[in-house]
């Protein structure tokens, strides 16, 4: 293959990369920025309902991401029946996702309203464990809606078809930023509610994504193909069981990724008030430029997902290169961003000229140093393991995320964090170096797999079974 030819499939790859990786991204940031606006928002009602507001925040979405991760694998499966031209298996993938978010959602909004006893056990103050059981006793309702919405927008954007999802997340997102102001601080008429304000509108703005999302699939003539919603009465319990084989590692995979941060979390609650406040808003800033590179794993699993259905691994590995190199290139953008502008970021938060926040600038400003780089690292791993999951590699990096997560991350957080004079910036060094040794063993995993099915398949388009 000439040069020039190189160069040809690999501007291709990146052209149909961005058409899934701008709208996702686009839908990804208009979701984070609402709850980017509701730390702001819980910055105005007072360091104490920042600070419990963002722990309720983490353990939702702690929850909501481990039940995202486990229906995962819509989209590769998806993806790959895309590609084989399997029309029939696109619609059987769908209706059985649904179902498992069901089946997700009924015990996990169980747990999710009843965590007071466990935040206590964690050293948390009473006044935060009580504003935070507040937020998540409403918030509860809004599990079912997120992670159906996450089914449906696994297939659409394995079908190449992410522009719709964009509009709906930038509409419902809107719709969430009024209402957060209106119900928290009682405008309009509407008695003011506080912290349960803004969960009352946020699980308001996951209900309209979810069904404006199944009302544009249903009626959308192209979709019809698919047989999407047909029998969705149906169980199928042989679809589910290839749906949790996939899904499954990688809801386990996003519960320890997400409870690692869950955990340090309370780390740092039991270092004080205003640590945890610092924690809260570096994390809610970090969280919103995290949905670029999130969006792009997405968009990585899909393309690896249509190769990998026609057995090009040439253009698996392509793809795979592609997408994790955006990502490093926009996160190191990102990264001088964070690193310049901290005390003005810290500002949207909290008045600067108040005394009595000076302790959390001045936390806030050393753990966005430490994060402004560390997140380069957390973009890799993330869009690395979106690759192994276009594979249907789910397994083993549910075993290296264990370990780099829990065993290296949580260990070296705790120690530095509790046992040196960094403190909470040791916590946040901690899980970055977890998060780097993740990376590294994602693309070791990624090298060895491919170079395998090359070696026992090197002619594109030879079906087999593993």
């Amino acid at each position: 293959m000439t040069s020039i030819s190189i160069r040809s499939n690999i501007q291709t790859e990146i052209r149909e990369f961005l058409k899934l990786a701008i709208p996702l991204a686009s839908a990804q940031v208009a979701q984070a920025t609402t709850g980017f606006v509701d730390a702001v928002m819980m910055g105005w009602l007072g360091q104490e309902v920042l600070a419990a507001g963002g722990l309720a925040t983490m353990i939702f979405m702690a929850m909501m991401m481990t039940g995202i991760g486990i229906i995962s694998g819509v989209s590769p499966l998806v993806a790959e029946a895309y590609g084989a031209k399997q029309n029939r298996r696109v619609g059987q993938i769908t209706r059985q996702g649904l179902w498992i978010a069901l089946l997700l959602a009924i015990p996990g909004m169980m747990i999710i309203a009843n965590l007071d006893g466990l935040m206590h056990q964690f050293g948390q103050a009473e006044n935060i464990v009580t504003l935070a059981d507040t937020y998540l006793n409403v918030m509860a309702w809004g599990l079912f809606p997120a992670i159906a919405f996450a089914v449906l927008r696994g297939c659409i954007v394995s079908l190449s078809e992410a522009r719709p999802v964009m509009f709906i997340v930038v509409t419902a997102t809107g719709f969430n930023i009024i209402g957060n102001y209106v119900l928290a601080f009682g405008k309009l008429g509407f008695p003011e509610m506080g912290i349960a304000g803004l969960a009352v509108a946020s699980i308001c703005a996951h209900w309209i994504m979810f069904l404006s999302l199944l009302g544009y699939m249903v009626w959308h003539k192209a979709l019809r193909q698919y047989s999407l919603f047909k029998t969705l009465h149906r169980l199928e319990p042989k679809t589910m069981q290839q749906l949790l084989w996939v899904g499954g590692p990688i809801g386990i995979t996003t519960l320890l990724e997400y409870g690692l941060f869950t955990t340090l979390t309370f780390f740092m609650g039991a270092l004080g008030t205003p640590v945890l406040a610092a924690h809260q808003i570096v994390l809610q800033t970090l969280t919103v430029i995290y949905m670029v590179p999130l969006a792009m794993s997405y968009a990585a699993t899909v393309r690896v997902g249509q190769w990998f259905g026609q057995r090009d691994w040439q253009q698996v590995r392509q793809a795979a290169f592609v997408s994790i190199g955006l990502a490093v290139m926009f996160l190191i953008v990102a990264a001088i961003a964070l690193f310049t502008h901290s005390r003005q970021i810290i500002g949207l938060y909290l008045n600067l000229n108040d005394p009595a926040n000076a302790n959390v600038l001045n936390i806030g400003v050393s753990l966005m140093t430490v994060a402004a780089f560390g997140q380069v690292l957390d973009g890799v791993q993330r869009t690395a393991n979106g690759v192994l999951q276009g594979l249907q590699d789910t397994r083993i990096p549910m075993l290296l995320g264990t370990f780099s997560y829990w065993g290296v991350g949580l260990t070296t957080s705790y120690f530095l964090g509790f046992h040196t004079d960094l403190a909470g910036t040791g916590i946040w060094l901690g899980s970055y170096i977890g998060i780097a040794t993740a990376a590294i063993a994602f693309i070791w995993r990624f090298r060895g797999i491919l170079s395998k099915k090359e070696s026992r398949h090197p002619i594109n388009g030879l079906t087999f079974k593993e």
